[in-house]
């Protein structure tokens, strides 16, 4: 990485006198001193930044200046979205790829830096692995959330590589997506409201404007259909959000009530649905679960739903139902199968008018105060998000917190 830790032991040293007849070479006492406490240092230093901490999560800072000293790519991508990676057996140009490296000289992990044409840059981790054959670590096991300098790098350990892309899977030692992408709260008692928006990617001022404006606390939901999510969830990881990954389901009116490309229908059987899911889910990474858009036939389909909701479980995600299908059956599968899950008690933004929707979160508050926790649904539209931004700062003030939706998930391993 280029920074030194210390110096190096073993300088020349310049007597001040040359010794007397019959005295030898000896050395003035503050030298020695100095010589045994910078022993003492560099041996402290090196201990310090051994490879157990790299295992166990100290890459943070050593993946951060990486990246920070990475030189913005001289030619951005044709594609905005997903740019071309480096393979990992070509040696890093300058421009494209930074390189993190453990203090033992090993191979730590890579990350790949690229711009898209809007000028935001994307970055890809590429973890490589130890001598032992163990891969570096990014998160502790049952660490929950990741460091704020890596939100934004999807997690190694809980990724594999498929035909479609690379998807969530459990850990080696059962870390998962839940957990590691998870954002943490404070764990105090008191009336807790979760608020999702959810849209994210359709539009792009849309976006832009849900991820600025919003306090880092409310959970945006990405449209698995939408565009430049790659951009749009590195994004919303920088400025601390908990993000989903937001699926189109089959309503009971469609095609004439169509949720877009990509929707799971019941006629598509087991799978047709399991090969769209992952088509979706490999679009972006760093999501804590996903949740429905619409949906009304397939959620109360037990058969379509079953296969679904069994990939979920296996893979470590949640599933947040938006409670606008009375039918449907997640909360059902998830307590049998063992998955993290939460539904949404209001949708906020039915009517799209500021005073409707300043009373459906006042109706929010009050649900919490009553049981505890709330959550509500609202959809990215700039008068939604005006009014979420300043009733959250309101909320704050009279001693609401406002957590993430994995916070108030039912977790069956908790």
């Amino acid at each position: 990485m280029g920074d030194k830790i210390h110096q190096p032991l073993g300088q020349h040293l310049k007597p001040g006198k040359k010794p007397g007849r019959g005295s030898g070479r000896r050395w003035p006492i503050a030298v020695l001193a100095t010589i045994a406490v910078s022993t003492l240092i560099g041996g402290a230093a090196w201990i310090a930044y051994s490879g157990s901490h790299i295992e166990t999560g100290d890459t943070v800072v050593m993946l951060e200046r990486s990246e920070a000293t990475t030189p913005a790519a001289a030619d951005p991508p044709s594609d905005p979205e997903i740019s071309s990676e480096h393979s990992s057996a070509d040696p890093p140009q300058a421009g494209t790829e930074g390189s993190m490296k453990s203090l033992h000289g090993q191979s730590g992990a890579e990350v790949a830096t690229t711009l898209g044409n809007d000028g935001d840059e994307i970055n890809k981790i590429t973890p490589v692995k130890r001598p032992d054959n163990r891969p570096v670590l990014l998160t502790p096991p049952g660490r929950v959330g990741q460091s704020s300098h890596l939100a934004h790098l999807p997690d190694p350990t809980i990724l594999e590589d498929t035909p479609q892309g690379p998807l969530p899977v459990r850990g080696a030692n059962g870390e998962r997506a839940f957990d590691i992408y998870a954002r943490p709260w404070s764990g105090a008692r008191g009336a807790r409201v979760v608020i999702i928006v959810g849209g994210l990617g359709l539009s792009q001022t849309g976006s832009q404007y849900a991820i600025r404006t919003l306090p880092e606390e409310i959970t945006l939901a990405f449209a698995s259909n939408g565009n430049s999510l790659q951009r749009w969830m590195q994004e919303a990881r920088r400025q601390g959000h908990e993000i989903l990954l937001q699926i189109p389901f089959e309503p009971f009116d469609y095609p004439n009530n169509d949720p877009g490309a990509g929707t799971l229908t019941v006629a598509a059987g087991a799978s047709g649905n399991l090969a769209d899911l992952h088509t979706a889910m490999a679009r972006i990474t760093n999501y804590t679960g996903i949740t429905n858009f619409m949906g009304g036939r397939f959620l109360a389909d037990p058969d379509a739903l079953e296969p679904v909701m069994r990939d979920l479980a296996e893979r470590g995600l949640m599933f947040v139902d938006d409670g606008t299908s009375a039918q449907s059956l997640t909360g059902q599968f998830a307590k049998t199968l063992g998955i993290p899950f939460a539904a949404s008690d209001l949708v906020l933004d039915a009517t799209q008018e500021r005073g409707y929707i300043l009373s459906k979160l006042d109706e929010l508050e009050r649900i919490a105060r009553r049981n505890g926790t709330a959550m509500g649904v609202a959809s990215a539209f700039e008068v939604s998000v005006d009014a979420i931004a300043n009733w959250a700062e309101e909320a704050k003030a009279r001693g609401i917190e406002i957590v993430s939706a994995s916070a108030v998930a039912d977790d069956p391993e908790r």
